[in-house]
Parts: structure tokens; sequence; C-alpha cells
């Protein structure tokens, strides 16, 4: 049977469930033959129009790269066609195909190959304003460029913000051996995107010499990558790693019992074993390479966007050009990028993945605890019970939510700090974690009693994007975080540095001692936003002591 993982699946129904609905309009690629104004673009394919807003421009649904369709299946990304006349953009592109809900069909289109541009307007004589690129969360199986509202990071910014739409599971991340070393195709649609920013961004306004790449989830996942990718030096100039790096992994168990670890790269060779398998179970199994291939890429989209086979390629292949090496592995002996890095974890990230979990897997008393703590660190896990009892947190799910968090996001996030510092010590590099208790909860996730969800994982989002789908809208502090953190995150956009004249300084993330790492928490009302020692608040010198 073909591996499956729990984990991944759940993070992409939760980030589904919060999605924004793209407006509608002309579909995407229509032309016609009206003149420049001021919301016609020529990029270098061709004339767009987007849509004024006021403040604002958007531009929806821009090719950056030709259909992965037909012989382009589980191929490199290929160049855009050029197209005549003005080309329509005021309406979002199809999502990529995304993985199905239980007893639903796939969403989306293997057409998918699409960014959208956000300018304040009107462009300022003579000036370039700094360059966004947000790769969305999922899993590697959901969510698109479309589901974010970049409107606050653009105006109040200053910014030029741009979203991009990838290949997602099957369709992303299959390998196979009639395949070779193909590059996970995901993360190359990735690097196309940044390379069409590059062409384009001084068209809209921008800065092609200050971009700035930025995700959340597997969005972070997708950064680490282009970090330690050989293929991706130059095209971004500062990153941002928001609940992802590059030694975030999970243990057995983390979402219920004997589930399997996880980790978010795999080796070609594995990915390869799975991709034959797939052909196998697909009736592509016979004759030569070319011909399983010729087989498989024959296959209708339903026929591959299977809730199993999804699961079974969404993570992303090293041992190849884009990915020689493991990011892990890349990281630690001093291969990546010297750009600046801004990187952090919310203060409760697991509450999430457990709180969707708990009515399949409940945590109700110590023993239920105590087996989970089992599963996960076998021998180890008197040991972490010792660390984090049940009897000091409010419920024993919330006691395994903070065992979880600690050891899977925020610590391994302060480790890959410590790496980078190590090897760059004169790089600008600073860490925060969102700690808001009281965040808007997200759309969709399930309410269970006595299990508040505090800053969980994609809890800071509706700071950062406007009209963010959440059970309740932000209320007068919580707005006034929100623009502290715009203000961040653009000004380090614009500069290297997240720091301005009138925030509260965020300083810079330099471990003094192995034992301590002062990052921003960035939390709502007065006093609010403080350095903070997270690595003690965490228990990370027990995770870093304990066998992995």
């Amino acid at each position: 049977m073909l591996r499956t993982v729990l984990f991944p699946f759940l993070c992409a129904v939760a980030l589904l469930a919060a999605t924004v609905v793209p407006a509608t309009g002309a579909p995407p690629g229509s032309t016609d033959s009206a003149g420049q104004s001021g919301t016609v673009i020529r990029t270098d394919h061709g004339l767009v129009r987007g849509v004024s807003h006021g403040s604002y421009t958007t531009y929806s649904g821009v090719p950056y790269a030709a259909p992965p369709t037909g012989p382009l299946r589980w191929r490199a990304p290929a160049p855009a066609a050029r197209w005549q006349g003005v080309r329509d953009a005021t309406t979002a592109a199809p999502r990529c195909v995304q993985m199905p809900a239980p007893g639903a069909s796939a969403l989306g289109s293997e057409d998918c190959l699409y960014l959208n541009v956000t300018t304040p307007t009107p462009k300022p004589a003579g000036q370039k304003r700094p360059v966004l690129v947000w790769m969305h969360g999922g899993a590697f199986l959901g969510g698109s460029g479309s589901d974010y509202n970049t409107e606050k990071l653009a105006v109040r910014g200053d910014a030029v913000v741009i979203t991009v739409n990838y290949r997602l599971g099957i369709f992303g991340y299959f390998g196979h051996p009639g395949l070779g070393s193909a590059p996970p195709f995901g993360l190359a649609d990735q690097q196309a995107a940044l390379r069409w920013v590059r062409a384009n961004a001084e068209r809209f306004g921008g800065d092609p010499g200050r971009v700035t790449l930025f995700g959340e989830s597997a969005g972070a996942l997708s950064v680490c990558a282009h970090l330690t990718s050989p293929t991706a030096v130059g095209l971004f100039q500062r990153a941002v790693l928001q609940s992802g790096s590059c030694f975030m992994s999970f243990p057995p168990g983390a979402l219920g019992p004997g589930t399997p670890a996880y980790e978010p790269f795999a080796s070609q060779r594995d990915v390869q074993t799975a991709g034959t398998q797939a052909a196998h179970q697909l009736g592509c199994a016979t004759g030569d390479g070319d011909e399983v291939l010729a087989c498989l890429r024959g296959q209708g989209t339903d026929r591959l966007a299977t809730a199993q086979l999804m699961q079974s390629f969404n993570r992303p292949a090293f041992g190849n050009a884009l990915l020689p090496v493991a990011p892990a592995k890349a990281l630690a002996s001093g291969r990546f990028q010297r750009v600046p890095v801004m990187q952090g974890t919310n203060q409760d990230e697991m509450r999430m993945f457990v709180g969707l979990s708990l009515a399949a897997f409940p945590i109700r008393t110590e023993d239920d605890y105590r087996a989970r703590l089992v599963d996960a660190f076998g021998v180890a896990a008197p040991a972490v019970e010792s660390e984090y009892p049940a009897a000091r947190h409010p419920t024993p799910a919330l006691a395994w939510a903070s065992v979880l968090t600690d050891r899977s996001l925020t610590c391994t996030t302060l480790a890959a700090a410590r790496t980078i510092a190590t090897h760059a010590p004169g790089l600008r590099l600073y860490g925060y974690e969102f700690s808001d208790p009281g965040a808007p909860v997200l759309a969709g996730l399930p309410a269970n009693p006595n299990f508040p969800y505090g800053a969980a994982h994609g809890f800071e989002m509706p700071f950062l994007f406007s009209a963010f789908p959440t059970e309740q809208p932000l209320n007068d502090t919580q707005r006034a975080l929100s623009n502290r953190m715009v203000d961040y995150w653009t000004n380090f956009a614009h500069t290297g540095n997240p720091n301005s004249s009138d925030a509260p300084l965020w300083p810079l993330l330099r471990p003094s001692s192995p034992h301590t790492q002062t990052v921003q928490a960035l939390a709502p009302g007065p006093g609010g936003i403080h350095p903070i020692d997270a690595h003690s608040a965490h228990h990370c010198s027990f995770w870093d002591r304990l066998p992995q």
C-alpha cells in the first residue's frame, strides 16, 4: 500500500476550510483590444489589465509558466506563451488540483501556474518598491495564492505583493525511475515564478533587487528549500519563514496513535519507489520507462487526484539539481544563501492540529496522555512526562499540544536559527513568537470544550492579510498589533531590518549561549510586543538533549 500520512491530510483540510472565495469575472486568458490605461501593464509576454481599487491595483491570474498538462505533466515548468491584445487579469485563475476532502471530488485544475500582483496606486515617480512574494501553506496538498488578500501589506507597507500558485500532491511531487533525478515540480514552479518576478517586477513599480520570499507552514518549508537550493541563488534577497523551518519534523503518533513520523522532505529514491508502486496501481507498469510515463500522463486528473495518491506525494524530493541534499543537511553544513532571515513560530502551534484530531483521538485522562507519549517517544516517554506533567496544564490534551509545539516547531526553529548564526555570524537574523492567546479562531476549525486554540498554527495570518476568514473579527488592540506586524514585515522587505523609529525595538537573534535565544513576542495590548527568551520558555534545552 502507498504511504499515507495523517498530518498533511488534516493540515490541508484545515487550510482549505479557511479560504477566501475569489471574485468572479472574465476567465483567465481572455483578451481584448482596448488601449492602455492606468490598469494596463506590459509584461514580458504581453499586456495585462487589472482592477483599480483606489489605493491599490490588482492583477490576477497572470501566467508565469505554460500549463503543465498533457506531455508537460511531470516536467519542469516551461515558458508561458506570449499573447496578443490585452489579457484580462481581473479574475483569479483556478487553484492547482487539491487533495479532496473525504467523500468529495478533487477541486482545481492542472492548468494553474498563475500568480497575482497587488501594487499600491499610483507608482511613485523614479522610485521602486520592494517586492514580497508569498508561498501559501497547505502541506503541499492544498491552498492557492488567491486565498490571500494582500491589500494591507501593499498599501500600508508600500510594497508590491505577489502570491503564487504551484503544483500540489501527485502533480507537484511525483517521482519515478523514468523521470530520473527530476526536480520537485512544485518547487520548480516557485522558482519559475521568482524568475518571472525578476523579469517583470519593475513593470509593476517593484525593485527586482529587493525581493522578499515569505511563506507559512508548507510555504515556509518552501522558503527553506530555496534558501538551500543552488538553482535559487539570486532570485530573492530576503527570506521570512512562518511556522516552518529546515529542521522541522514530527514524532510518531503526533496526531493519532500509530501515525508515522513526519519529515517534510524525502529522498529521490523513496519518491521513485512510491512512483513505481503508483504506476502498478494505475495499470501503467508494462513497457519501458517512456511507455510507463506515457501511460501515466494519459491518466485523467480525477484518477490521480485521490486522497491516497495525493498524500503519497507531498514531500519534495532531494537528490536532484534543485535540492542536491536534504535541506536540513544543507543548512547544517552551511550551504545556504546569505540573505537576511526573519523566522518564527506561534506560541501554541500544535493546538490547531491536536484540536482537529480530538474527535477521532480524544485525550481525556492522564493515562490517555501517557499513552500518546509512549507512542511518540518510546523509552524516553517518562522523561518527557517529567518535563511536561499533565498536572501543570489545564487538561491532558493541552499538555500534549505543548509537548508537540515545543518539540516539533519552536525548538526546531530555534535550532535552525542557531545553525544559521553559527555559519553566518554577521547575517541579519530575526526571530519572533506570535503569542496572542485570544487570536481569532480560523474559520472551519471544530470547537472543543476546555481546549482553547490560543495562538495556534496559522493564527497570525489575519494579522497580516486583509479579510482573512475567522470566526470573529480583530478587536481594536488586535488591529493595532496587526498594524505593527505589517510594519515589521514590510520594513524587513524595504531594508532587511524590521525596525523603525516608532515601533518597539526588535533585537537581532544572536544566541548569547546555546541556552538563550531572544525573539520578539508579538501580542496585543500595552507591553505585548517585547523580547523573550523562547529557548527557555519552550524547554528547548531538554529537547536539545533528548535523542531524536
